[in-house]
């Protein structure tokens, strides 16, 4: 609590993301003009849709992606700096729900929903979403609420995100620690999962660049591959540690990948936990764990 902090990820959302949730704030302020913006891009009505990229036209209905885009081009005029950033996220949550996509399916859906459907989530037919303001509202309404909460337990110390490949990065300090949550093997494409988020804010898409990718598979070289990728991570991160220091890594290692990995970097088990995540979204079922796994930087 209280320290100061750097973060490396290869996904411009999250380092879009980061930033807002530390940033320190105007509340009052904020809050106003964010308000202004979401009134001036209702009265001004959905815009066209006709330069939107194929994959927007294709997920969303016509209504919808005329309020985002409009709701875009009025923030980015209206605002900038730090609460032009709030506004994107504010942007990339309400694009999130308002895709056409069943409603117990907003996590990984495969594609476009154009006909009612029977919705597992709420137990009725249900029709895909065909506006966007009401998510633009309520996401408003309820970043601003986030950001006051957060506001009284938010120090001074210096938070830095770096939109960088961790293998390579050279973090500019050195810390005093690591806690990191490294991508599953073949299991998420981040950016892709992500993908409302860069079409519509037109982000820098280094999805090439994925450890780990779905895209990549679980082959027995794609599964080599992400153990040296690993690797390179830890032992390029741990160079910049002093010795001693903690690295906890939050892993569900259901391929038994994380021993090697931990040899090869150099890093010595401390201890382990078992932590059961409980609070997961959509439709996936069953039991899971993750392993926490605290290591320290070999002398």
């Amino acid at each position: 609590y209280g320290d100061e902090a750097v973060g490396c990820d290869i996904s411009s959302i999250n380092c879009k993301l980061s930033p807002v949730k530390t940033e320190k704030y105007s509340l009052g302020s904020l809050e106003m003009s964010l308000r202004t913006t979401l009134e001036e891009a209702r009265r001004a009505g959905p815009a066209g849709t006709a330069r939107a990229s194929p994959w927007l036209q294709d997920w969303y209905a016509a209504q919808a992606l005329g309020e985002l885009v409009r709701y875009r081009d009025v923030a980015k005029k209206r605002l900038d700096g730090h609460a032009g950033d709030v506004a994107k996220i504010i942007l990339s949550r309400a694009a999130r729900s308002a895709r056409l996509t069943s409603h117990f399916d907003l996590d990984f859906p495969r594609t476009p929903v154009r006909e009612p459907y029977h919705c597992h989530k709420h137990k009725r037919e249900c029709r895909p979403v065909q506006v966007a303001e009401k998510f633009l509202v309520r996401y408003t309404s309820d970043t601003v609420r986030r950001l006051r909460a957060y506001a009284p337990v938010r120090t001074s110390r210096r938070v830095d995100v770096l939109h960088a490949d961790s293998r390579y990065i050279d973090l500019g300090v050195r810390p005093s620690g690591v806690i990191t949550s490294p991508p599953y093997p073949g299991l998420i494409d981040y950016h892709e999962q992500h993908r409302y988020a860069y079409e519509l804010l037109r982000l820098e898409d280094k999805r090439s660049q994925e450890i780990g990718a779905a895209e990549a598979g679980t082959s027995k070289l794609a599964i080599r591959r992400y153990v040296d990728d690993m690797v390179a991570v830890f032992k390029q991160t741990g160079e910049q540690l002093a010795a001693a220091s903690p690295v906890v890594i939050v892993v569900n290692d259901s391929r038994l990948l994380y021993p090697e990995i931990l040899e090869r970097s150099g890093l010595e088990v401390d201890r382990r936990h078992t932590r059961h995540v409980n609070r997961r979204t959509g439709r996936r079922a069953g039991e899971f764990f993750e392993e926490v796994i605290v290591c320290r930087v070999g002398g």
